[in-house]
């Protein structure tokens, strides 16, 4: 749960951006195209994702123009600038980076020697976007504790070292989309806060932090942007035989698997529903939505999914410099917030919230802070750290509908609670033996063909069970039925597909002599006996979990299969077709719930716990793949 803050403050915040602000046409002067696929790879970046200028810490001949340490310490510098405490009265450093001058020693180490300052508590925090924000955790926890009356807080990136011509063109990545994909997408910055139990309140005014939330999700991704390991993923650099090697290789390329970036998104979204389900934020309630993506071609990305859970942020409410500072990872939020509230006119009960997700690993961070007159009474004297009381949550969200006379008739109930559902799920899937086999790079072409032989048996039912459901549907819900009749007939033959898919990975059996595994079992006799009683609408909740592991955890899954197994492109045409088509089928769902709620409200009740036991079996199915009792 996320870590809540009642005497810590942002007295405030600075940033530094190096040289002159470099467009769009100025960059091949620093990091140039090598040829013509890597300069329309650039085209192409650039008119995604929004950047129109951006700022590197290297000259036109590719030197270096300041080190990184002295990058973060001039954002320090101005940070303290805008304040009357003095350097030597803070007594921690936290920062936040992806990595420093020097491998060893820490980044925050060399920063203070940079800042020639007296000696101090530090903390290194190295990661990528999300770095930045556990070094204000960190700094805030030691403030609120009375630690520390006052602690600054960090983060600098610069990449481009990275991306300059003399480092790719000797190396042969002209064909590496993922080693050129961030040369256009990240620039050098830094930014700084001042936290404090004491803040001066200028302008009659003072910004509390509330509260801050990180949320890891490595265990159930495969690395998606790494600095250090092969193209593959599989030998650090540090297991080649000299450092020249590893650089000849690519390991020392910054890569980014842009596969994986849309489920960096899910998470995180699914991740804030959870934060409001258990009433640590209210999006009606944010003033100042301050979203830290890397390309602008992410923002429908986060409106849908904010949309579909039913807590959309209204546009104008939302700021973001990233087409004028560029992309500066763990340092962009830094620099959002200082440019932020150097630009705008803030009000008392104003709230401002943070997001911050990290593709590394997949991972996510939040903050909450909040504008508060000078004059108002202070933070209660308990110094723990809690959750909501019980009711707060009861009053953020509606009830459980028990009537059809209470329930709600929006959306927004139902959408919330299954993607409370849905995270959960998601997150156990990732960590099942047969998905694990397969991040790990074990996956065999055996557990390939065994896992399509269960399969096959387990979708040939799926459309039986739906027109089995339709009969048992009264007049009132003809509409309902005759859609789920469409979306019947349309996957009544994809279980051939998939046996093709068996055939060409070496399968020999029969079609009807495949059989489904235990839990594959249990998920098909659970549907079946509830399709044969009356009007099941709960089985809308079995239909989200199933085209929702058919959108979101299979295009993850194809790549890593194609990767791995030496198979024609004839062995994967069911999960592809999958991948490509299944978010209209949940679509098609969205349709089916509507018209399921305004002949019988009462169906929320039923679909949520559908989903719930749907997601359960489906669980159980993943686990028995490799055999295991897991």
């Amino acid at each position: 749960m996320p870590t809540r803050f009642d005497h810590v403050y942002v007295e405030a915040a600075g940033f530094h951006l190096p040289g002159p602000a470099i467009g769009n046409d100025e960059m091949d002067a620093y990091i140039a195209p090598l040829n013509r696929l890597s300069s329309r790879i650039k085209a192409r970046i650039l008119a995604e994702n929004g950047i129109l200028q951006r700022h590197y810490a290297i000259d036109t001949e590719g030197n270096t123009t300041m080190s990184h340490a002295r990058l973060a310490a001039n954002a320090i510098e101005d940070c303290l600038g805008r304040t009357d405490i003095r350097l030597d009265e803070a007594g921690l450093l936290a920062v936040g980076s992806s990595g420093g001058d020097a491998l060893m020693p820490g980044f925050a180490s060399m920063i203070h020697g940079e800042l020639g300052a007296p000696p101090m508590e530090t903390l290194s925090s190295q990661g990528i976007c999300a770095a930045g924000v556990m070094a204000i955790k960190h700094a805030a926890q030691a403030v609120e504790l009375g630690g520390h009356q006052h602690a600054i807080a960090a983060a600098a990136e610069m990449p481009s070292r990275m991306f300059k011509r003399s480092r790719f063109a000797p190396r042969g990545y002209d064909a590496d989309f993922d080693a050129h994909f961030l040369r256009w997408m990240l620039s050098d910055g830094a930014g700084a806060l001042l936290l404090t139990r004491q803040p001066s309140a200028s302008k009659g005014l003072r910004l509390k932090l509330k509260w801050v939330h990180q949320q890891s999700f490595a265990g159930d991704y495969p690395v998606c942007m790494q600095l250090g390991l092969s193209a593959d993923r599989s030998q650090s650099f540090l297991d080649y035989p000299s450092s020249s090697a590893a650089e000849a290789d690519g390991a020392l390329a910054i890569r980014q698997d842009i596969r994986l970036l849309p489920h960096l998104f899910d998470v995180s979204i699914h991740e804030y529903v959870k934060l409001v389900r258990e009433g640590w934020i209210n999006s009606a309630d944010i003033d100042h939505f301050l979203c830290h993506y890397s390309s602008a071609r992410f923002i429908p990305v986060v409106e849908e999914l904010l949309d579909k859970a039913g807590l959309s942020i209204p546009r104008e409410r939302w700021y973001s410099n990233l087409a004028t500072r560029g992309n500066t990872g763990a340092a962009s939020i830094y620099i959002m917030l200082a440019e932020f509230l150097d630009t705008h006119t803030l009000r008392p009960g104003q709230k401002i919230f943070c997001f911050i997700p990290e593709s590394g690993r997949i991972s996510a961070a939040y903050m909450l802070l909040e504008v508060e007159a000078a004059d108002a009474p202070g933070a209660p004297p308990s110094r723990t750290v809690h959750s909501p009381s019980r009711s707060t949550l009861d009053t953020e969200l509606p009830p459980p509908p028990h009537t059809a006379d209470d329930a709600p008739a929006h959306l927004s109930h139902l959408l919330t609670h299954l993607a409370g559902i849905w995270h959960d799920y998601r997150s156990e899937v990732w960590r099942t033996p047969v998905v694990h086999k397969l991040v790990d790079g074990r996956f065999t072409i055996d557990d390939y063909r065994n896992w399509t032989a269960q399969w096959v048996p387990q979708v040939r039912e799926g459309s039986t069970w739906m027109r089995e459901a339709v009969a048992s549907l009264n007049a009132p819900f003809a509409a309902l039925g005759a859609l789920i009749e469409t979306h019947a007939g349309e996957e009544q033959r994809d279980f051939t597909i998939l046996y093709e898919d068996y055939l060409a990975a070496g399968g020999t059996e029969a079609l009807d002599a495949l059989r489904r595994n235990p839990g594959g079992e249990a998920l098909n006799a659970y549907l079946h006996a509830l399709a044969a009683g009356p009007n099941p609408l709960g089985l809308l909740g079995a239909i989200y979990i199933i085209e929702g592991t058919g959108q979101r955890i299979v295009p993850a899954l194809l790549p890593l299969l194609r990767r791995q197994l030496a198979l024609p492109p004839t062995a994967f045409r069911f999960l592809e077709y999958h991948g490509t088509n299944d978010q209209h089928h949940l679509q098609r769902w969205l349709d089916a719930v509507t018209l399921a709620i305004a002949v019988e409200p009462d169906a929320v009740r039923h679909i949520l716990g559908t989903a719930r036991r749907t997601a359960q079996l489906y669980l159980m199915q993943f686990h028995h793949i490799l055999d295991t009792d897991a």
